[in-house]
């Protein structure tokens, strides 16, 4: 319980403590002038009566007031969630987008990839179609001079052992 419920407690119980040791002066009727006439009534009845009426009248507000409260604290609470709502969604597809961006980057680094593998193969057969003519070219050299070496010693008149002088 808050303080002011307290207090607003303490003062009905005065309120309700004072009209009962009072009650037979303010039930007792006097002339009471209500501007354009004058009536008999009892006047403590009347004053109490207002009082209570008054309170009602002060809870009646204080409900209100409390109601317009919930219901603007629950379209404020609606508001939030919207907009978490939509938070979340524009982080999820922030999310999407990078997730998509990455692919692509990798659809193209894969792709450049792809193409310095094929040119290093192509640039590779090159050097083994090179390599395999400089030793084509190198075995038909060394077979020529095979060859003429050969034509040399042909031609050349072969000595025989007794035209050879003799050996000191």
């Amino acid at each position: 319980m808050g303080l002011r419920t307290a207090v607003l407690l303490i003062v009905v119980l005065l309120i309700a403590a004072l009209a009962a040791l009072n009650w037979g002066t303010i039930a007792t009727p006097t002339l009471i002038s209500i501007g354009f006439m004058q009536v008999t009534a009892p006047l403590g009845l009347i004053m109490l009566g207002l009082t209570a009426l008054l309170g009602i009248f002060f809870v009646a507000y204080v409900v209100y007031l409390q109601s317009s409260i919930l219901m603007e604290t629950r379209r404020h609470t609606k508001e939030m969630q919207a907009q978490r709502d939509l938070a979340d969604k524009a982080e999820a597809s922030r999310f999407t987008e990078l997730r998509s961006f990455l692919e692509t980057q990798e659809n193209v680094h894969m792709a450049r990839n792809a193409e310095r593998h094929a040119a290093l193969l192509a640039r590779i057969e090159q050097v083994e179609a090179a390599a395999r003519q400089r030793a084509e070219q190198s075995e038909n050299s060394i077979a020529a001079h095979i060859g003429q070496l050969e034509d040399r010693l042909e031609r050349r008149p072969v000595a025989t052992p007794s035209a050879m002088p003799p050996a000191v």
